[in-house]
């Protein structure tokens, strides 16, 4: 019997129970690392596809400004897309200011250019982009998440509780639960998942959103879970993911397949990940 295809494949979330693995957690810093070894992957970003200079929103992770975005920015302003960040400024948590206002902008980025967005975001800047597409639905073109909390159990965030605490202090006091019960997350919760082409990409050596968290159960022609190697922090500075990235962005509109690693990315995300499929 042939194994199913990609297409066909069951998109499932990953079965991993509870918080992240403790060591992970104590090795986040290792992005830094990442982010320095960034140069040595200029072959596998080179081989990297061109797109078609469709407009790219990046939207940065919680306590994030658009600073950390500048490797994922000038990567895909090379690769010929017309590149936007959010310019809401540090990313604090859910406010209603940005909620209304990320539609608004994905609305003035397809007005302005006659072409649907794609969304590229960051931890918790994936799921605000899953907010604003969900509000800008015939606006959106595809949706990639980066290590972001996109699925939602009823026991609430497994995160670090150092993680969780931040949240409290910094954006809502009862924590993200506060926000996940808001009516525009209706769709998250009931993980009842957009008719747009999404890609999660997921790390099990994140140390600070769990994997189970960071996929998606989802239609196979339209949904998938990719496997990267790496901390949560260096996911924006991550050689494969940006190559994966920019794999993803250029597929064409109205014919999206799911993730086929080949070439230099796929023996590099094969050694790294030990992966044989992109769930």
């Amino acid at each position: 019997m042939h194994a199913k295809s990609p297409r066909h494949r069951p998109v499932v979330r990953h079965g991993h129970v509870g918080a992240p693995h403790v060591l992970t957690s104590l090795l986040e810093p290792r992005g830094l690392l990442e982010m320095a070894l960034l140069p040595a992957s200029l072959p596998l970003l080179m081989e990297a596809p061109h797109g078609d200079g469709h407009p790219v929103l990046l939207v940065p992770g919680f306590m994030a400004s658009e600073t950390s975005l500048i490797a994922l920015k000038l990567f895909l302003q090379n690769k010929g897309y017309d590149v936007h960040t959010w310019g809401l400024g540090r990313n604090v948590g859910f406010r209603s200011k940005h909620a209304n206002a990320l539609p608004q902008k994905i609305r003035y980025l397809h007005h302005r250019t006659g072409k649907k967005v794609s969304l590229v975001g960051w931890s918790l800047g994936g799921v605000f982009s899953m907010y604003g597409a969900q509000q800008a639905l015939d606006c959106v073109r595809s949706i990639i998440t980066l290590g972001s909390p996109v699925s939602v159990d009823a026991a609430g965030s497994q995160s670090p509780n150092a993680v969780k605490a931040l949240y409290r202090l910094v954006s809502h006091r009862l924590g993200a639960s506060a926000h996940v019960m808001q009516p525009r997350a209706k769709e998250m919760r009931e993980r009842r998942r957009l008719a747009i082409p999404t890609s999660c990409l997921y790390s099990l050596s994140d140390g600070v959103v769990p994997p189970q968290e960071a996929t998606i159960d989802g239609d196979p022609a339209l949904h998938e879970n990719i496997r990267v190697p790496g901390s949560h922090i260096g996911l924006g500075f991550n050689g494969i993911v940006l190559a994966i990235v920019a794999d993803r962005l250029a597929q064409p509109q109205g014919d999206w397949k799911p993730f086929v690693p080949k070439g230099m990315l796929g023996q590099v995300w094969g050694l790294t990940t030990g992966a044989a499929g992109a769930n």
